[in-house]
């Protein structure tokens, strides 16, 4: 049963390529046809393959709803929370996850430092759109009309000297963040505050939303705190890979 499963399972890949005939879909699993045939019948019953009318087969419209369904269903912040507490326990500085909503970005959970000097951000509170690592991870994953179109209609308030001062270097820092894979906010929104954060991408690799590290300066310097970006990359692809599925989720009862 295993084995048959594991069969129907690979034909879906082949199809993903494109659409292939019987003897195609047969050669690929290394079977007989009446053997591909029957799994391709299974298949097509449960709309997850489609016979069309020159006889090659391709995906079913049922596997693209069932898909959708899912990510619709999936919970970003369930999945990426238990990533953030082990980062928080390695590094012992507050960590951030935020997402873009109807043109803001927002916190949508957080882990406090262990230090007592903390940071007053709070879930559910909009960030600093201009300045917050977060944000530039965000935005810099729009297409560049989108980028564009936003970036002249901010306002860009000076919240320190190192804060983003207009529409064409923000633009500028957001290609920046595009090409590099990561943020970081050094004292743009209060001068004692640095911040280094890294994307979450779903099954298409577009950005669906970033984590990131903050600690002030008095806990640890604005170089210190950079040389934990290759730990933070490391758990935002972590994150990434559970909420595509790439990383199967181990059981706990193993």
């Amino acid at each position: 049963m295993s084995q048959t499963v594991d069969r129907a399972l690979s034909i879906l890949p082949l199809l993903a390529e494109g659409p292939a005939d019987l003897g195609r879909v047969a050669d690929r699993l290394g079977v007989h046809k009446s053997t591909a045939l029957r799994l391709l019948r299974t298949l097509n019953e449960h709309g997850l393959v489609y016979r069309q009318s020159d006889q090659r087969y391709r995906l079913g419209a049922r596997l693209f709803a069932l898909a959708q369904e899912a990510m619709e269903n999936l919970d970003i912040r369930e999945i990426a929370h238990p990533h953030l507490v082990r980062l928080n326990e390695d590094c012992g500085h507050t960590v951030h996850l935020a997402v873009h909503e109807e043109g803001e970005v927002l916190y949508i959970d957080k882990v406090d430092s262990r230090y007592p000097v903390r940071m007053y951000s709070r879930i559910g509170k909009p960030v600093a759109i201009t300045v917050a690592a977060v944000a530039k991870l965000l935005l810099a994953d729009l297409p560049e009309p989108e980028r564009r179109a936003l970036a002249e209609r901010l306002d860009y308030p000076l919240y320190t000297p190192r804060s983003t001062p207009n529409a064409d270097a923000f633009l500028k820092e957001l290609a920046a963040v595009r090409e590099q894979g990561w943020a970081a906010d050094l004292g743009g929104h209060e001068e004692s505050i640095n911040c280094v954060a890294a994307p979450v991408r779903g099954a298409d690799g577009r950005v669906v939303a970033a984590m990131s590290v903050s600690a002030p300066n008095v806990v640890v310097t604005a170089e210190e705190l950079l040389t934990l970006l290759p730990l933070v990359r490391r758990t935002a692809d972590a994150i990434s890979g559970e909420y595509s599925g790439r990383t199967p989720v181990k059981d706990p009862t193993v």
